[in-house]
């Protein structure tokens, strides 16, 4: 699901509707408060775009990034099996 590009981690993710991307986001915006590390990311209707890296690094991929990815994963699985 994850690409590396650019010194970014990246993907795009697809909902069934604006609701459902919504409840992702806002999942994920408790994780990233929780952690402290915020995602850039863009939504339009059922697609969320996220971009992960590090500021405080320079702008780079590091451990932490790998961490949110995952929580993100994990949301994203949980969020699509609720709502087959």
């Amino acid at each position: 699901m994850w690409k590396d590009e650019d010194n970014k981690l990246v993907c795009s993710l697809t909902f069934k509707d604006f609701k459902q991307a919504l409840a992702f986001m806002n999942a994920v915006g408790e994780v990233a408060e929780e952690m402290d590390h915020h995602p850039w990311w863009s939504n339009v209707y059922n697609r969320v775009e996220i971009e992960l890296t590090t500021h405080d690094a320079g702008n780079i991929v590091t451990e932490k990034d790998h961490k949110l990815a995952s929580r993100i994963d994990e949301i994203y699985d949980r969020i699509k099996a609720e709502n087959r």
